[in-house]
């Protein structure tokens, strides 16, 4: 398994509740510019459109030795590949909870380009602060069991 992308900010502004895999559909170009590690998560989300799952905002270039592709879109929504009974029950917790679907790495399984993404609830500034003391905290207390 090659990662390929990870979302930095996935579990710093979410927290993520469950965890879920979805295949993409991609154009050749894209598939061997993903491979060379040309491809970014930040600021990437999952929407929502008839049914079915897109990525929406990842930013995927053109791959460099691929020949001019007129009118390509680095960033156009991308199909997750999803099965129907999943869709509906995440459309379900959104609506319900007012829940987000966020991305957090893009992968390959076997020979396949997959997306591992998640039900993620929005953090607080607040909730932020309390994990950045806790995690001060127990950075201090092990140096402290270290240094004696």
């Amino acid at each position: 398994m090659t990662t390929f992308a990870t979302n930095k900010r996935a579990h710093f502004d979410y927290t993520i509740l469950e965890n879920y895999e979805a295949g993409l559909e991609l154009l050749g170009s894209e598939v061997k510019s993903i491979k060379t590690k040309h491809v970014s998560l930040k600021e990437s989300f999952v929407t929502i459109h008839g049914g079915e799952l897109y990525l929406t905002n990842a930013h995927i270039p053109l791959y460099i030795h691929a020949g001019k592709v007129p009118s390509y879109n680095p960033t156009r929504p991308r199909k997750l590949l999803v099965k129907k009974s999943e869709i509906k029950r995440l459309i379900g917790a959104i609506r319900a909870k007012g829940l987000t679907l966020v991305p957090i790495k893009l992968y390959t399984k076997r020979r396949l380009i997959k997306l591992s993404f998640g039900l993620g609830k929005g953090k607080k500034e607040i909730d932020k602060r309390e994990k950045i003391k806790q995690r001060e905290d127990n950075r201090d207390m092990s140096r402290a069991i270290k240094a004696k």
